[in-house]
């Protein structure tokens, strides 16, 4: 629903939950939950700095799918504060992780499903996206949704990724094709994070004025009012 102040206060209450109960690793997992919450709302310094915590919690010697997550979550701070340099060094060791884990039987609890090489693409995109690599970005894309289907809000914000890449190489009309259907989203399951990002695209976006964009701009007033 984009209410940021009560989501903070859960994931505090989650993240003391997890300390009071003594399980580490739970409360690196809320912790990192938390800081890809503040990178997601373009903050990545307060992101990084819990990600640190995040580490700290869990020592020198966490399961891999913790440190290709941390990881994937770190280049994408980065990539949110510009420092291309430090994203790609996280993004590798990120997918260094990922290989590691392949090996592992099942994920260890919290998690309930492997971080596998089709996320850490999805997070490749989204760094690429940052950095303003939109070929590298639709592929990396490419690559996670042929082997992953998210959830339709999910599916929605991924969109508006994709339609952000689509518009930095210039196929305006297929960003905002894109940008259309995660606006169908946002009405459709009433998603205000995914409207959110709708809202963001629209106001990042350079294109030329055309039919298609005086149409998409009709269909988001009228679903603001």
């Amino acid at each position: 629903m984009q209410d940021t102040g009560s989501a903070r206060l859960y994931y505090r209450r989650a993240v003391d939950s997890a300390r009071q109960a003594n399980h580490a690793l739970l409360a690196a997992y809320m912790i990192g939950s938390l800081a890809a919450f503040e990178i997601d709302a373009d903050d990545p310094l307060i992101g990084l700095n819990l990600l640190a915590r995040a580490r700290r919690e869990i020592g020198e010697r966490p399961p891999a799918i913790a440190r290709a997550w941390l990881s994937s979550l770190e280049a994408l701070g980065h990539a949110t504060a510009r420092d291309e340099a430090a994203a790609l060094q996280a993004l590798s060791v990120a997918e260094a992780a990922v290989r590691a884990g392949e090996r592992a039987v099942a994920p260890p609890w919290p998690w309930a499903f492997p971080f596998d090489r089709a996320k850490s693409a999805g997070y490749r995109a989204l760094v690429m996206v940052r950095l303003k690599r939109p070929v590298e970005a639709v592929a990396a894309f490419n690559e996670s949704l042929s082997s992953v289907q998210p959830g339709a809000k999910q599916r929605g914000v991924l969109m508006t990724e994709v339609a952000t890449a689509e518009a930095m190489s210039g196929r305006y009309d297929e960003a905002l094709y894109l940008a259309s259907n995660a606006l169908t989203v946002a009405t459709t399951y009433g998603s205000e994070r995914v409207l959110h990002r709708v809202k963001n695209f629209r106001r990042s976006y350079a294109g030329p004025s055309s039919g298609a964009l005086r149409s998409f701009d009709e269909r988001l007033h009228a679903t603001l009012i």
